[in-house]
């Protein structure tokens, strides 16, 4: 894959996936693919500046509305837009009207940076993502048309084996950990045309599947703390993101430690 040009300004557009949650910081809040991204691209261009835009819980719709003119006005060279997932994943969703919004951010984004990356997302195996499947591979059918038409890279980290791996999944099990969102930052950095750093796909070692018992507490924990909060907050019109701020709404440098760049393991 061709290499694309030195990228001296980045702009992530999203929701909680692009946040960063649940790679937490010691300090708190959340790091993620994006940051591990720019701290690689920051290495290669000493004027390099990033801003990221996405806010957990947003829909495409709002995605639209409160980030993509800002993104825009940057002018960045890179631009990475992912989101619709919040929207088929609710109860009630108008597919046609989450692909127009997705769509119009295209058409929005592609024309104002050197470069719009979109994406395929993964998502681990179980009851809530099989019920919706087939909503996430029309909207991801739908992301392949939009790059095709608009000369967008799509990076592809649906169905990826080692993603469908429930260890590298918080216990929302709706959110990376910290190994997960390394290999995403891996993931893109290659599609970017970029030297492998490392195989991402290699599958983590082997380990005893837990006891029944085990399982069946873990489940209930999830069921307890996660599960049924988010139902909650779907069927009031909530969502986690309300009242929330990007984490890193202009353009500015990044701080890059030389001794552990992006992979920070």
């Amino acid at each position: 894959m061709e290499r694309m040009s030195v990228v001296e300004s980045y702009v992530a557009v999203g929701d909680s996936f692009t946040e960063g949650m649940s790679d937490a910081l010691p300090g708190g809040g959340y790091r993620g693919w994006a940051d591990l991204l720019a701290d690689r691209l920051a290495a290669e261009s000493t004027g390099f500046r990033y801003a990221n835009l996405a806010v957990r819980g947003k829909l495409i719709g709002q995605i639209v509305d409160e980030q993509v003119e800002r993104a825009t006005a940057m002018r960045p060279d890179l631009v990475s837009l992912v989101g619709g997932l919040n929207d088929v994943l609710r109860p009630r969703c108008d597919q046609a009207r989450v692909h127009d919004r997705l769509e119009e951010a295209v058409e929005r984004l592609a024309p104002a940076c050197g470069r719009l990356l979109l994406m395929r997302s993964p998502g681990r195996r179980g009851p809530v993502m099989e019920r919706y499947r087939g909503r996430m591979e029309a909207l991801f059918a739908h992301i392949e048309d939009l790059a095709v038409r608009h000369d967008a890279l799509v990076v592809d980290l649906y169905g990826a084996p080692v993603l469908e791996d429930p260890r590298l999944w918080a216990e929302d099990r709706l959110h990376l950990t910290a190994e997960g969102h390394r290999r995403v930052a891996e993931a893109v950095w290659q599609a970017l045309g970029h030297p492998a750093r490392e195989d991402w796909h290699t599958p983590l070692p082997e380990a005893a599947i837990p006891a029944w018992a085990a399982r069946r507490r873990a489940d209930l924990r999830f069921a307890r703390q996660h599960l049924l909060p988010w139902i909650g907050r779907r069927l009031s019109g909530r969502s986690s993101g309300d009242g929330r701020l990007p984490k890193r709404p202009e353009l500015l440098p990044v701080d890059v430690d030389p001794g552990h760049i992006a992979d920070r393991r």
